[in-house]
């Protein structure tokens, strides 16, 4: 069964504080890259995937964020006063998104679309029956403005397997996913992180993943930002 999620959420609460100075006037999702901020080109892609109301989480100068978004339509906000981390924010967002699978976006990373859009291939390849979370992921080799040493092995039926201490894995996740709202059942209080949560479905095995088929870009300093925005007005003309 197929299920194309109608509700979506953009995460944009963080400090950015890799990016500073930039981020000590704005928050890092209204950073321009190539003439457009991050954070409208992931709504933008929401809105392609057909999402019709998207949940945007806000903390660090959230008035900026409320007023560059305040003439989209389908728009709610769930501001944070403290920090609640990625598990934490989604979870105190979910009266907002609702009781059926809904994306989940980073709003400091930009992709690229291969030949069919990665929200519809994540839509195609998630079934509620088995799942609980479904990631996509970015080669290491080709993504732009990483150095890590990855995250993820990922086996032929889409099953990953985090990287050992010292190991260095081909995949990283790369900020985009399907969550089902079951997946915060018995979750914690307050901040933590998503991991918390793709550590215990791995292991009732209701983790999964796909491998993103076009190009992914990690804006997290403005050395990157510098690089990142030359690319892609060559790219986008």
């Amino acid at each position: 069964m197929t299920v194309t999620p109608k509700v979506a959420m953009a995460l944009a609460a963080g400090l950015g504080q890799r990016m500073r100075p930039l981020t000590n006037e704005i928050p890092k999702p209204l950073i321009e890259v190539a003439g457009r901020t991050m954070l409208d080109r992931v709504l933008d892609h929401f809105g392609n995937a057909g999402v019709e109301r998207i949940v945007v989480n806000t903390h660090w100068k959230a008035g900026k964020i409320h007023n560059h978004l305040g003439t989209r339509p389908g728009i709610a906000f769930s501001n944070e006063e403290s920090l609640l981390e990625t598990g934490g924010g989604v979870k105190h967002a979910l009266p907002l998104l609702g009781d059926d699978p809904f994306y989940v976006a980073n709003s400091d990373i930009i992709w690229l679309d291969g030949t069919t859009p990665a929200l519809q291939r994540l839509a195609q390849a998630f079934d509620p029956d088995r799942m609980d979370a479904l990631l996509l992921m970015q080669r290491t080799a080709t993504a732009k403005g990483y150095e890590g040493k990855g995250d993820f092995f990922l086996d032929p039926l889409g099953v990953p397997r985090r990287r050992g201490e010292k190991e260095v894995a081909p995949l990283l996740f790369a900020g985009v996913q399907i969550l089902h709202p079951r997946l915060f059942d018995g979750a914690p209080e307050g901040r933590f992180s998503l991991n918390v949560l793709y550590d215990r479905a791995l292991e009732a095995g209701r983790l999964f993943g796909i491998v993103h088929d076009g190009d992914w870009f990690h804006v997290g300093t403005p050395d990157a930002l510098f690089e990142i925005d030359a690319l892609l007005r060559a790219r986008e003309g």
